[in-house]
């Protein structure tokens, strides 16, 4: 038994949900965001509550059963109060700047690592060009465009240099010894 495909999710105040076969698409104060669900599941709202049923039980459709209503969780969050990503910038030189509505970054390279924009993500930069805040109301995006961020200069274990998570903890190693 899925305990989080089973929950009902309460529908915020001025969030819409339209379903359409198997396209769910909410509006919201923040935007709009669709997700197909997966086939072997049924999506209904009564009462303000939306709950995700399973048509058979199939090993496919117990595993999406959870994540389908996780999806439409986030979706509900997302379009009510968005989601944020927060990287810091550890390394002497290493920082960044607004280039239009993307970003330029120095990261200790010949030359300076461009991140375009992307649509629905607005990046802010502060804390002395070291701080870039990801915003945006769909979470796998944000997450995503963090991600890509990161991987430019992950951060290495000797001196912790490197584009890390803000909640991200480095674990140290020593160096040699003489």
């Amino acid at each position: 038994m899925s305990r989080i495909g089973n929950k009902a999710l309460v529908i915020p105040a001025g969030v819409e949900v339209t379903i359409n076969e198997n396209v769910v698409t909410v509006k919201g104060p923040k935007g709009t965001l669709t997700r197909e669900i997966f086939n072997g599941l049924t999506v209904k709202i009564e009462n303000n509550e939306l709950t995700v049923t399973r048509d058979g039980d199939t090993p496919t459709e117990r595993a999406m059963h959870g994540t389908a209503t996780a999806n439409i969780n986030n979706m509900f969050v997302g379009v009510t109060e968005g989601f944020r990503k927060t990287l810091n910038l550890v390394g002497v030189g290493y920082r960044a700047k607004a280039a239009g509505k993307g970003l330029e970054i120095a990261l200790g390279f010949s030359h300076p690592v461009l991140i375009s924009e992307v649509d629905g993500i607005q990046f802010t930069v502060e804390k002395g060009n070291t701080t870039i805040h990801i915003d945006g109301i769909s979470k796998e995006v944000v997450g995503q465009v963090a991600a890509e961020i990161r991987a430019n200069r992950k951060p290495e274990p000797y001196k912790g240099k490197g584009v890390k998570y803000s909640d991200e903890v480095v674990r140290r190693k020593e160096g040699k010894k003489a």
